[in-house]
């Protein structure tokens, strides 16, 4: 890796698995100047097509995940870390269907899930856009559910 300084190549100085156990982080250094710095090593998703409702098929997009889920968490009291944890429990739940093409529909639905026991105002948000409510008494229902 180059070195965010210099265009001098690093070294690791030590590796750490997170807490979370599914990423690593990195201590590297400078070989040139001696900057030091971290980085973090998590798993990525690749060849996953999300099949939109229209039918069209787009390759999946962690960013646009990402936007979605922060949109929901908007003036809620989350840091970073537990939104970074949220995403990537949500992709390891997607990993394990190990399937080339998922509907956009069960993305949906693992992201409600999971919203659902992370924070109760998140996913009524994000329910009503993903489930398109129309009215007071779809949000009155929902809010049932969620009471039970």
């Amino acid at each position: 890796m180059k070195c965010p300084i210099c265009p001098a190549t690093t070294r690791v100085l030590d590796s750490r698995v997170a807490t979370d156990e599914v990423t690593v982080r990195r201590r590297r250094e400078c070989l040139e100047c001696g900057f030091r710095f971290s980085t973090i090593e998590e798993i990525e998703i690749l060849d996953l097509k999300i099949i939109k409702r229209d039918g069209k098929r787009e390759i999946y997009n962690k960013e646009k995940l990402k936007s979605g889920i922060k949109k929901a968490l908007e003036k809620r009291d989350h840091g970073e870390e537990e939104v970074a944890q949220l995403l990537r429990d949500i992709e390891m739940d997607l990993q394990k269907l190990k399937k080339e093409e998922i509907d956009s529909s069960v993305v949906g639905e693992f992201v409600m899930n999971h919203l659902k026991k992370f924070d109760g105002v998140a996913y009524i948000r994000y329910a009503s856009v993903y489930r398109s409510f129309e009215d007071v008494n779809m949000f009155k229902k929902e809010l049932k559910n969620l009471e039970k």
